[in-house]
Parts: structure tokens; C-alpha cells; sequence
């Protein structure tokens, strides 16, 4: 079906988290030449932009078929072409896409660390991999929450290692495990707002409260969300359409049925939501933001969006 030398390009794709280091070291790379004025810095940027949509292709499989997500494979594939065209866009002109860059190009430096920073040793000193410290806390957190709500699941080892899990055990004695991982920390989330702050030029005082109004939400709606999720999935409350749920998800195990829906069908579109809501009150604090997001919309539109009239936003100083 393909070329003998599809396999041959394919081998030449890095890894998941190589491939988003390169980005986000390509992106700060064009935004400093970009800042001294030269040149290189525009092509540089269209030219990684194409890379980060090829980036976000390679994810596709991943969210379809191991994750299991319906909504992080259609922002994914929606991914591909926004970032080609983000690329030639920038190429042709439209400067304002430089603050996205940027913007970009934190988010990866803010989250990254978190996925491939390992534990190491500090004068004899041992210091946990930063996902660790961030993992357990979320799920001491969301313990706590559990236990005030009157349940009272085995805490035990997730299996990446971590005091990280909770056991319930059903009537009929099958015991389901929950995890929590990364992905359940809101890191992701929170990564975007701290990215997008950061690579706006404003007041620090203006940034300081669009982050007060943002992070600290982020954090307790997914706590929020993990308690959810644990006890619905591990009390089984959701056994709705068990089949159908099974077949849409290409899965087997019934015992995953209200997980799917609580958390694959229910928390990823609520979260979108809610991110919606958030970036709301972030712009209401830090108008700088709507530069952004009219070029979020721009590629998602073809249609050019005033957020500052729509949203009655102050009129102050923006990006280039």
C-alpha cells in the first residue's frame, strides 16, 4: 500500500517527548531571532509550525487507541492542519502569530519538564522525578476528598510505581483500580494559561492576576474531577449502554464501562467547558490575551473576530 520508503521516513520521527522538546526549542530559537530582527526568525517559525502539526499526527493513534479518547484525537487531527496553516500564515505576514509562538513554545517548556525529568541526587540527597511529587499530591488531595464524601478505598501502588492508586472492591469482589497519572493533574491545563500569560507583553501586575484567577481554578475543578471519577468509576455508577460504550471505545472489560463515560465522554467535554469559562475571566484581567485567542479563531474561522468589542474588554496596549 505504501512506498517502501514510508517506513524508512516514518523510523525518522522521534519519540513523543523528543519531538516536543525539538518543538519547543525551534519556537524559542525563532522568537529570539525574530526579537533581534532578522529574518531567519519568520521562516524558522512557519517552518516549525509544519513540524508541530506533523507533531500533532504522530499523537493521533496514541489518543484513538490507547488512551481511548474521542475528544483528544479530534483536537489532535484538528492539530494537523491549524499548525500548517498557523505556518504559512506567519510566513506571509501575519506577525501577530509570533505572540502564539512564543506562547507555544512555553507551555512546552513549562510541561515538559514534568514528563521526562527523572529522580537524581543532590549531595547524597535523593530528589523524586517532579512527576512523582505532583502525582502523589493530586492523589492525596483527591483521598481526602473521597473519605469525606464516606468512602474508603485501598490507597495502593499506581503502575508507574507510585503511592498513587485507589482500590475498590465491589460487592460481587472484583477489585477496580484507579490511577492517577500526569494527564490527571491538570499540568496540561495549567501549562496552557502559564504559557500564554508568559508570552504576552503586559504589566506584571495584570499577569500575576490573570494567573490568580486561572491556575488555582484549574487545580481545584480537577481535583474535582478525579474524586469524580474515582468513586463513580470504582462504585461502577455509570454501567449505562454497556456494550455500546464497549464497541465505541474498541474495549473489552465491562468493569471499564463508567470509567469511559465519566471520565473519556463526560470530564473531557466538561473540561473544554470549563476551559472556555476560564480563559473568560483570564481575558477579562489581562486584555493582552485576546491577541491570542483572535488568532485562534482566525485559524479556526478564516474570519477575522474583534474579542476586545465582543467581550468589552479595556482597551489596553497589546502585542505586536
Amino acid at each position: 500500500m505504501f512506498g517502501p520508503g514510508v517506513p524508512a521516513i516514518l523510523s525518522l520521527i522521534p519519540d513523543t517527548f523528543t519531538f516536543a522538546w525539538l518543538v519547543a526549542i525551534l519556537f524559542a530559537a525563532a522568537w529570539l531571532l525574530d526579537s533581534r530582527g532578522l529574518a531567519a526568525g519568520r521562516s524558522l517559525a512557519a517552518g516549525t509550525w509544519a513540524l508541530f502539526g506533523l507533531f500533532w499526527l504522530t499523537t493521533v493513534p496514541y489518543f484513538a487507541f490507547e488512551h481511548q479518547s474521542y475528544v483528544e484525537s479530534i483536537l489532535a487531527l484538528v492539530g494537523v492542519p491549524a499548525c500548517i496553516y498557523a505556518g504559512y500564515l506567519l510566513y506571509n505576514g501575519r506577525a501577530s502569530l509570533f505572540t502564539l509562538t512564543r506562547a507555544i513554545s512555553l507551555m512546552l517548556f513549562i510541561y515538559l519538564p514534568f514528563e521526562t525529568i527523572p529522580a537524581f541526587s543532590v549531595a547524597g540527597v535523593a530528589v523524586p522525578e517532579p512527576r512523582r511529587i505532583l502525582i502523589e499530591a493530586v492523589a492525596t488531595q483527591t483521598g481526602f476528598l473521597i473519605d469525606l464524601l464516606g468512602y474508603a478505598p485501598e490507597r495502593v501502588t499506581s503502575y508507574e510505581g507510585y503511592n498513587a492508586a485507589y482500590a475498590w472492591t465491589l460487592a460481587d469482589g472484583h477489585t477496580v483500580t484507579i490511577h492517577v497519572v500526569l494527564a490527571c493533574t491538570g499540568l496540561g491545563s495549567m501549562a496552557i494559561f502559564g504559557g500564554l500569560v508568559a508570552a504576552v507583553q503586559a504589566p506584571l501586575s495584570r499577569k500575576l492576576r490573570a494567573l490568580a484567577v486561572s491556575l488555582p481554578l484549574i487545580y481545584v475543578l480537577n481535583i474535582l474531577r478525579t474524586t469524580f471519577i474515582s468513586v463513580v468509576a470504582g462504585n461502577q455508577y455509570m454501567q449505562w449502554q454497556t456494550d455500546l460504550v464497549l464497541a465505541m471505545f474498541g474495549a473489552t472489560d465491562p468493569y471499564r464501562v463508567s470509567f469511559l463515560i465519566s471520565d473519556r465522554i463526560m470530564s473531557q467535554l466538561l473540561a473544554v467547558v470549563a476551559l472556555i469559562g476560564i480563559t473568560f475571566l483570564a481575558v477579562r484581567e489581562l486584555p493582552e490575551l485576546a491577541v491570542i485567542l483572535e488568532d485562534v479563531l482566525y485559524l479556526l474561522t478564516g474570519e477575522e473576530h474583534d474579542l476586545t468589542e465582543s467581550l468589552d474588554l479595556p482597551r489596553e496596549p497589546t502585542n505586536r
